[in-house]
């Protein structure tokens, strides 16, 4: 019966504080300002359609706070036992995505609080339309983006080389891919230009690549003995395989050399630059140790002065 009195005293004390708070003003405030229009839409009429007010707002920020920090929760799920590689690829899906459910979100509570979507998107086609063009390069990045994870036409690691520059990818991201060239500097490129433009990925087949060094001789060398210098060349260059091994070919009858071409295979096409010039830096030696001459371009050039030349015009005459 003690029990019962207490409990019965206890309900009785709690709504004598819940009706102070009720008719107290500072309740009446805190519902005013919850209940305070911020903007009101209106149809060609002029009648009311809809009314955003300060509690739809707080709901929404509430409820992409939630949906935030649920997003975060799900990825942290299904990425716990995902390999590095995959855990990026679903990361960089996950972040498009993302913004997608927001938006949905984001209508679904617009609707559920009695707000005419319909009434907002007609009373801001002016500024939707303004916004879209203005926005038109940034979808095609997004869609880029989105055709890029799923071709599977590039992945980080990878070397490309797009309108003329060649970078190694470090993240592809949700505008922009990232990639670092060969001097060190960091290149941003927008991802519609992989729609727009040739793209050449260097290691798509693999990280080891087939390059070429071009000399050319003078006419009358021994080509044979040209073809065993450039072979040895190549070999004695540290990071060029054995195999497939170093290849010579003649590639043609120039205007003034015989031009040749030694191919041969590297682990690092990022750095190609480097084991290139150590080959030309031994072609060089070895050419002059045989006495193999590089032949440069020749003309003969005569000069005819004045008296020479009224010679010639009366002769034609």
């Amino acid at each position: 019966m003690q029990d019962e009195k207490v409990t019965d005293k206890i309900e009785k004390e709690v709504e004598k504080v819940g009706d102070a708070i009720v008719e107290s003003s500072a309740w009446e405030t805190f519902l005013d300002f919850l209940n305070y229009k911020l903007y009101t839409f209106t149809d060609v009429k002029g009648l009311e359609t809809s009314v955003i007010r300060v509690k739809y707002v707080l709901l929404v920020i509430i409820v992409l706070l939630l949906t935030s920090y649920l997003l975060r929760f799900v990825k942290r799920v299904l990425t716990r036992n995902m390999p590095d590689d995959d855990k990026a690829k679903f990361t960089t899906v996950f972040s498009f995505a993302r913004w997608f459910i927001y938006i949905i979100v984001f209508l679904v509570v617009l609707d559920s609080v009695n707000v005419n979507i319909t009434a907002i998107f007609a009373a801001s086609a002016a500024l939707l339309i303004g916004v879209g063009l203005a926005l038109q390069t940034l979808f095609q990045d997004i869609i880029s983006g989105i055709f890029i994870l799923v071709d599977q036409s590039v992945h980080v690691g990878d070397i490309i080389e797009i309108d003329g520059k060649v970078g190694r990818v470090e993240e592809i991201k949700l505008r922009t891919t990232r990639a670092v060239t060969i001097d060190d500097k960091v290149l941003v490129i927008p991802n519609h230009l992989y729609l727009t433009n040739s793209l050449y990925n260097w290691t798509q087949n693999g990280t080891s690549t087939r390059e070429g060094v071009d000399v050319g001789v003078a006419y009358g060398s021994d080509v044979q003995l040209v073809k065993k210098l450039l072979l040895q060349a190549a070999k004695s260059i540290p990071g060029v395989f054995k195999f497939p091994e170093p290849a010579v070919t003649f590639t043609d009858f120039g205007e003034s050399a015989l031009n040749f071409r030694v191919t041969f295979t590297i682990d690092d096409s990022f750095n190609a630059r480097i084991p290139k010039s150590n080959i030309r830096f031994e072609i060089d030696r070895l050419f002059r140790e045989n006495n193999i001459t590089i032949p440069f371009p020749q003309r003969d050039i005569h000069i005819i002065n004045p008296s020479q030349a009224k010679d010639v015009s009366s002769l034609n005459d």
